[in-house]
């Protein structure tokens, strides 16, 4: 194995335990903490696959402002921020269940899309790599649709997020 195959699993197996402990911790601040840990693992895989763009927008974004904020939310309020409850519920093998089939379904799916592991038009080029992303973002050819949904799924996530806080006021 090379040292590039070497590191990249490093990283993964960091960013998924990481990612783990998350969501299995009970104490809101060190869920932050695994969180940014999780987050600067896939800052690494993004160097590894010599992005540096999205490694810095990574590092800057969502540790530098979200998780901060949200330690710094956590930290204001004058709640014990530990959750008692338990944390799966009776639930948990259908939900698990129905991931691996969404998992397998979509890695059949793609195996089978020829066009999958193609460049788009706008990246077959020699121009610098931020540009190609500019080009790829927003043109026809490339990935203009995922970059809209992905757009419109942030924007039902705040309207979740302000509707789930109006309720608690109330």
């Amino acid at each position: 194995m090379t040292l590039e195959q070497v590191l990249f699993l490093v990283f993964a197996v960091v960013t998924l335990g990481s990612a783990l402990m998350v969501v299995t911790e009970h104490k809101m601040i060190r869920a932050a903490l695994w969180l940014i840990l999780a987050l600067f693992g896939v800052a690494a895989l993004y160097v590894l696959l010599n992005v540096g763009f999205f490694a810095v927008m990574q590092v800057v974004v969502y540790i530098g402002a979200i998780a901060i904020l949200f330690i710094f939310a956590a930290m204001l309020t004058r709640k014990s921020m530990e959750d008692i409850g338990p944390q799966v519920n009776s639930g948990w093998p259908a939900a698990a269940l129905i991931g691996a089939l969404v998992f397998v379904s979509l890695a059949w799916m793609f195996s089978r899309w020829s066009s999958f592991a193609v460049l788009p038009p706008a990246l077959a080029d020699d121009t610098p790599a931020l540009q190609q992303l500019g080009v790829a973002l927003v043109s026809p050819d490339a990935y203009v649709i995922p970059f809209e949904i992905a757009s419109v799924l942030l924007v039902a996530a705040m309207v979740g997020a302000l509707y789930a806080a109006w309720g608690k006021n109330e």
